[in-house]
């Protein structure tokens, strides 16, 4: 008979009750194996680099760095970890920042023991998984998407750098900022947002800026 796939897992949570009590959930399954666990942000991240686990489970809400920050700068660094995000918060803009990262798992603490191991396994299989709970914010995003895109065409007219720079002066990234994290000049990056400004029909040294903040979580 095959053994099942052995599925190593690093926890992060500022509450040792609460790592607790996620180690006990997955210790059910024999195919999960929790090789670490971390107490804030800027050791899950450390440990990310060092041990790769196939899973990570990153509270949002951690001392030091946010479950948000570990993850984007771990996605930096092209990292192959598979990330679930755990919070109490019900928080709509988090979840869109997380969805746009390219998370596919996020799930509310207050289900989490119910939740993590098919979570995990959805994860580790190159699936989705929500709390049920989340599902109508799911819903309600694409809708507020898809009708953001249809009041505002001419963003279809953006190449994908072009939508990726966008959401970075949304996150109010300067011009260097966004040439270093993209390894190209700041004078290339200007030459970016001319062209970003020029297709949205945008004039003005601060209406880009303008539009990207304002209509940040629909980007």
């Amino acid at each position: 008979m095959k053994n099942p796939v052995s599925i190593s897992i690093l926890i992060a949570d500022d509450h040792p009750m609460f790592r607790e009590g996620v180690r006990q959930a997955l210790s059910g399954d024999r195919s999960l194996h929790v090789i670490a666990a971390a107490s804030d942000g800027e050791q899950a991240l450390q440990l990310l680099k060092e041990l790769s686990p196939d899973v990570a489970v990153l509270d949002m809400n951690m001392p030091k760095m946010t479950g948000l920050a570990v993850a984007k700068e771990y996605k930096k660094q092209n990292g192959k970890t598979e990330i679930i995000f755990l919070t109490m918060f019900n928080d709509e803009e988090i979840l869109n920042e997380a969805m746009d990262l390219g998370i596919k798992a996020y799930i509310l603490k207050e289900s989490a023991s119910i939740d993590i191991v098919n979570a995990v396994h959805a994860v580790h299989d190159g699936r989705h998984y929500l709390s049920p709970a989340l599902t109508d914010k799911i819903l309600k995003r694409k809708e507020k998407k898809d009708s953001f895109y249809s009041s505002h065409p001419r963003l279809t007219l953006l190449s994908d750098q072009e939508r990726r720079i966008l959401t970075m002066i949304a996150d109010s990234k300067t011009s260097k900022e966004i040439a270093e994290e993209l390894f190209l000049s700041q004078k290339t990056i200007d030459n970016y947002r001319f062209k970003i400004s020029e297709k949205l029909d945008l004039s003005g040294s601060y209406s880009l800026l303008k539009f990207a903040l304002e209509n940040k979580t629909q980007l």
